[in-house]
């Protein structure tokens, strides 16, 4: 049998999108190999079942702007191909997409199959072939430059050209390793933080919007700004995630051992010192677990840093002392907890 013309290794949405937009191109025969007997698994499962297909930021440099690292390189991509173009590429081919208010983009029927039925068909229509249960174990190129793929069962493909699309399965890096390329190891990123900082469980489930968290590791600063979530481990939320993945590198060279800084208040140090100053003298007689120097913090987590700073919760604003105010100053701006681990969310 002639070889294919192109050979893309990887039954998911990309290999299929891939496919597709090769034969819209004029490449004559193409082969998809899955190594699973089910196609793009992940599609139909992505979004609760939904499948989240983009997001309604057509402008590419606004779009970067939702990646916490590569934002320069991808802005490449996206100026070639960006949000708008995947709408009007699923649209063209039937599937019709609607945009939420926070901009993700689903199918009219909130249905993942119709994504699936849609890159499907798409790729039929253009005379794509699709082999499942064909697991690519080994690449070898001959001299006349023809990729021979073969199955872990012994099935030999062959094509002129090949493109992974395995996604993060192992067994990608390795071909392309096999094949001569040089392999960057990938690290877990977007993980949430494990703390065995005492009593913290006690605010399991507590919310505070825009706060400010920092890693120090290897003499570099990690910085990233959103709303933190406290669980039953230790640190969730969309500001914890961003920050594992701009750290993600230095984090897995400590082992996720590591100091994380939160920053309770935006106010700067004198600034918290004439707002405690003022409760002292205006609200002098009230407890302090009735009133809060920072709005934000919710009731629960006011009292487990008093907890943590080691001043009574019942104590009067007038009553607290010089060192205790100090303590709560520092705690408010610059809050340490010794993170033990990472999460993956």
């Amino acid at each position: 049998m002639e070889p294919f013309d192109l050979a893309v290794v990887g039954g998911g949405a990309a290999g299929f999108m891939t496919a597709i937009t090769a034969a819209e191109n004029g490449v004559k025969r193409i082969i998809i190999l899955e190594g699973t007997s089910k196609l793009m698994e992940k599609v139909r499962i992505s979004g609760g079942g939904r499948c989240n297909v983009t997001n309604a930021t057509w402008i590419p440099n606004e779009l970067i702007e939702n990646y916490p690292r590569g934002g320069i390189q991808l802005l490449e991509s996206f100026n070639r191909f960006a949000a708008g173009d995947v709408y009007d590429w699923f649209e063209k081919k039937g599937l019709k997409l609607k945009i939420e208010e926070d901009l993700r983009v689903f199918p009219v029927s909130n249905s993942s199959s119709d994504v699936i039925d849609c890159l499907r068909k798409s790729a039929l229509s253009k005379n794509v072939e699709i082999l499942t249960k064909f697991f690519v174990k080994e690449i070898t190129k001959t001299p006349d430059n023809i990729f021979n793929i073969f199955s872990l069962k012994k099935a030999k493909v062959t094509s002129k050209n090949i493109i992974l699309s395995t996604g993060g399965n192992p067994s990608g890096y390795k071909l392309a390793q096999n094949l001569g390329h040089t392999i960057v190891k990938p690290v877990p990123s977007l993980f949430t933080f494990s703390t065995k900082e005492p009593n913290l469980d006690e605010c399991s489930g507590v919310s505070i919007r825009g706060i400010d968290i920092e890693i120090n590791l290897n003499n570099k600063n990690f910085q990233n700004r959103g709303d933190l979530l406290i669980t039953h481990w230790g640190f969730s939320g969309p500001a914890v995630l961003k920050l594992s993945s701009i750290a993600a590198r230095e984090l897995y060279s400590q082992k996720y051992k590591f100091d994380l800084i939160i920053k309770w208040s935006s106010l700067s140090y004198e600034e918290l010192k004439e707002k405690i100053n003022y409760l002292r003298l205006n609200k002098g007689k009230v407890n302090l677990i009735n009133s809060r120097p920072v709005p934000l913090l919710t009731k629960r987590l006011w009292i487990f840093l008093l907890k943590k700073i080691g001043i009574d919760k019942e104590k009067k604003w007038a009553d607290l002392l010089a060192d205790e105010r100090e303590k709560m100053i520092n705690t408010l701006m610059r809050d340490k907890y010794i993170i033990s681990g990472n999460n993956k969310s």
